[in-house]
């Protein structure tokens, strides 16, 4: 009876066996993309304005805020710290992100 030789794979081809493997690249992305639900940006009645106004008044740099916003045609929560607020450009920054004014919708304390 003949034996058949044995052949001896080495530790990494063997790992690369179980390695993942994506078969369509960027498909995952894309489907994610896909998913995104794209709404309009909403239009503050004069009572919104006026409540997001006083709110913005009393808003000081260090405090902890959970802001929403319109981004890229979605709306985002952001909560963190007061890290600048520029009444001349506009813009409210929390920790690394920068809002513009017309695009914030709400503002709580925390």
């Amino acid at each position: 009876m003949a034996t058949r030789p044995k052949h001896k794979m080495s530790v990494q081809d063997r790992a690369k066996q179980f390695m993942p493997f994506a078969a369509l690249k960027g498909l995952p992305e894309a489907l994610a993309a896909k998913e995104k639900i794209i709404v309009p940006k909403i239009e503050l009645s004069p009572e919104m304005a006026d409540e997001l106004d006083r709110k913005m008044h009393l808003l000081k740099k260090g405090e902890m805020v959970t802001v929403v916003y319109f981004h890229r045609d979605e709306y985002l929560q952001i909560t963190g710290l007061t890290a600048r607020i520029d009444p001349t450009c506009r813009i409210l920054q929390i920790v690394n992100t920068k809002i513009d004014f017309d695009d914030i919708l709400d503002v709580n304390f925390i």
